[in-house]
């Protein structure tokens, strides 16, 4: 069974699709840090870091609606450093008690909980479009290409592959436990046990999961010590870059350099 859902990979013959992974990767992770450089309050610089993700956006032709929407997902998560509107010093903006505290929101705290979100957001943006126009395979290619320890790539690529592995064992269970459900014809019959029966049903399937899980990467592991795996995945030496490809490199890497040198001069 194919479990496409889970890969981000979206095929395509876009200007970023065709582009070297290992350039995509460099460029990826140079945009991520200077999203995570940049200074609190340097909006003018996170306008053109939001303009340049959005052109790469418009290049890979997957669809602004398609990146942002995934984008979205890590919003949550920004709202863990909400506290800092309350503990960083500066002009009060408000205040309202909890019980015996009194909490006091200023203006640097909002600025800097707005930066967060910023950095977040854009950096998820680019890890998408590196996701999304760039097969798994190759990206473990560019890491292994830029010397990143081959340990830490056998792990990314491990838990990518035995991701597939656990959610098939699920979707198996998941079918014998439909092919030996019963369903009543009576609309006014409950279905299925009380609410602590279905948690030790769920505990069940759970454990059992976990076991097949270990058994079936134990036997998918054997198979691969027996052909000749060291902890490295064999691939084909890779080309050398084009002159085309080295331009972008640069270009992109001088590009965000400048970003970041006058975010850091105008308001480091």
């Amino acid at each position: 069974m194919q479990l496409t859902f889970l890969d981000p990979y979206r095929p395509s013959n876009s200007l970023l699709h065709r582009a070297d992974a290992r350039v995509k990767f460099l460029l990826t992770i140079a945009f991520i840090l200077t999203s995570s450089l940049t200074p609190v309050g340097a909006w003018p610089v996170y306008i053109f870091l939001f303009a340049l993700i959005l052109s790469v956006t418009i290049l890979s032709e997957l669809g602004i609606r398609f990146v942002l929407t995934r984008a979205s997902l890590a919003l949550p998560f920004v709202f863990s450093a909400l506290p800092v509107i309350f503990t960083t010093t500066g002009t009060t903006l408000f205040t309202f008690p909890v019980g015996v505290w009194t909490l006091t929101a200023s203006s640097e705290g909002l600025a800097r909980f707005v930066s967060i979100a910023l950095k977040s957001w854009l950096s998820v943006q680019a890890a998408i479009l590196l996701a999304s126009s760039t097969p798994f395979p190759e990206l473990l290619q560019a890491m292994r290409a830029v010397h990143i320890p081959r340990l830490l790539v056998a792990m990314f690529g491990l838990m990518w592959r035995y991701l597939f592995v656990l959610v098939d064992e699920a979707l198996r269970l998941m079918r014998a436990r439909s092919a030996r459900s019963g369903v009543s014809g009576d609309k006014n019959k409950k279905i299925g046990g009380s609410v602590i029966w279905r948690a030790r049903v769920a505990g069940g399937m759970a454990g059992n999961l976990f076991l097949r899980g270990i058994e079936r990467s134990d036997r998918i592991y054997v198979s691969m010590l027996s052909r000749g795996y060291n902890g490295e995945a064999r691939a084909l030496p890779l080309s050398a870059l084009t002159r085309d490809s080295w331009l972008i490199l640069c270009l992109g890497i001088l590009a965000l350099a400048v970003l970041l040198i006058f975010g850091i001069l105008l308001w480091g």
